[in-house]
């Protein structure tokens, strides 16, 4: 293990296998990656057979066009918190004890996948379509599936049905099955298995583990990693709107969980409070169900309402992710009053929620984070973190009235400082104190412009940039510096 020290200023750091134990940040230059959009819901976790009030595809082929972003490395965040406050750890649950005694999906929330229709028996054809439905679970209580994984009971209803707490007899560990595809055709099971099989590759501290796909009659199941703690959603239940910095710990760390997936050209898609976990000092991305490629132009794209992007069903991408995970920090943060409806795709005001009126750059984020408009929202889950780690810097500062300065990737550092006379008198704001924005070191003019920038007399520098806007028309560096 690496155990330098971080060279960003400000940082207090040491490097752990390529990453900062506090600002998070990569140790060495950053990759691209591809990016862009996505995200509807039930009530436990996600499906094509039975959409309750919860997740639900969005549609069964992604179409238009596609936009990609580059997303880089700098992804693993290792510290709930950033080292800038302290959460209390949750205590994990005995697994058990999660088991529903009769699972059973209420009459209000039973649905037709195919035409959205009311249903009122557990299992039937839908009176309006012919669809064929079941809302009973399939697997009981000490049944073995292939041999090795011993159901010890139904613990949630998704999407695609039953989720189901196992028991691994060869491990001895528990672990959740959780079905993918409803059929009464074994070979159609198969097949859906065999699709999913690119889960095997993630891994990441954040995210549940994956650890067999396994079919069973006409259905196969992931197989993944059983997770004790309790979701995001049963906290927000549980105790109302929580304190801002603990809400931004906790995004702001799963945003690493979304970089790594960005990275290995795959979306979440259905993102909100209840599919995050939390257990012990840490958190985790559970439900992997809706997860796909970017580039797969087949099959279900499943999201929630009131947290799926307005491009929902067009295709996921990196930037529709990162929209659920805004509207999922402003869930955890306020009460929004039509969340579904008139604030579909907006948020209230600061006018109306007093919130955002106290805290200024908290609601910019959550605008910039969940704009109508995918180009106008964060297009990294790096550069997303990076943002909302400084305000999480602001939070705490104000709070403890401790400063909680770092250096900013995006702005040089304080020219009022580098200006300062020595006066005691009361100083007047200029423009020309402001900081400058860093230059971009891909710019095509970026030496010429670096050089320019160099000369201390304001008129021979200008004349010199002017000469480079000439020599590099497109450098986008050379015109902002000579405005």
């Amino acid at each position: 293990m690496n155990s330098d020290r971080c060279t960003r200023n400000g940082c207090t750091g040491t490097i752990e296998d390529g990453y900062c134990n506090v600002c998070g940040l990569a140790a060495v230059k950053s990759q691209n990656v591809s990016s862009h959009k996505q995200g509807a819901t039930i009530t436990a976790r996600s499906s094509p057979v039975t959409t309750g009030t919860g997740s639900s595809p969005l549609t069964n082929r992604s179409k238009g066009s596609r936009r990609t972003s580059s997303t880089s490395a700098r992804s693993s965040r290792r510290q709930l918190g950033a080292g800038l406050i302290s959460v209390p750890e949750l205590p994990s649950t005995e697994p058990e004890k999660a088991i529903i005694p009769n699972p059973m999906v209420p009459e209000n929330k039973r649905f037709c996948s195919n035409c959205n229709h009311p249903l009122r028996r557990e299992k039937g054809f839908c009176s309006k379509c012919g669809q064929k439905y079941s809302f009973v679970p399939s697997l009981n209580p000490g049944d073995l599936v292939v041999g090795q994984y011993e159901v010890k009971g139904a613990i949630a209803y998704g999407g695609l049905g039953w989720i189901y707490l196992g028991f691994d007899k060869t491990l001895s560990r528990y672990v959740v099955l959780k079905g993918l595809l409803n059929t009464e055709d074994a070979a159609s099971a198969a097949v859906a298995v065999a699709e999913r099989q690119f889960l095997a590759a993630v891994k990441h501290a954040n995210i549940v583990g994956i650890y067999n796909f396994v079919n069973h009659g006409t259905e196969g199941f992931i197989v993944m990693e059983y997770v004790g703690g309790k979701t995001l959603k049963e906290i927000r239940k549980s105790r109302g709107t929580l304190p801002v910095a603990e809400a931004i710990a906790y995004i702001h760390r799963i945003l690493s969980a979304f970089a790594y997936l960005h990275s290995l050209g795959m979306v979440y898609c259905d993102f909100k409070p209840d599919n995050i976990m939390v257990e012990g000092g840490d958190v985790k991305l559970i439900d992997l169900g809706g997860v796909r490629r970017i580039d797969d132009l087949d099959g279900d794209i499943y999201g929630t309402v009131g947290y799926s992007a307005p491009e929902a069903g067009e295709g996921p991408t990196a930037v529709s992710d990162l929209f659920t995970i805004g509207r999922t920090l402003a869930v955890l943060l306020t009460d929004i009053k039509g969340f579904s409806k008139e604030h579909l795709y907006t948020l209230p005001s600061p006018q109306e929620e007093p919130l955002f009126a106290q805290q200024e750059s908290l609601y910019r984020f959550l605008i910039k984070a969940t704009a109508e408009n995918p180009d106008d929202r964060f297009q990294s889950a790096d550069e997303m973190a990076d943002q909302l780690l400084g305000v999480l810097r602001e939070v705490v500062a104000i709070e403890t009235n401790i400063p909680r300065p770092a250096s900013s990737h995006l702005l040089s550092g304080d020219m009022l400082a580098m200006t300062y006379s020595g006066s005691l008198e009361p100083i007047k704001p200029e423009y020309q104190q402001l900081p400058l924005p860093i230059l971009d070191a891909n710019d095509a003019g970026f030496n010429a412009v670096l050089n320019a920038s160099a000369i201390a007399d304001p008129v021979k520098r200008a004349v010199s940039l002017d000469v480079v806007v000439k020599q590099f028309p497109n450098s986008s560096e050379a015109l902002l510096r000579l405005a």
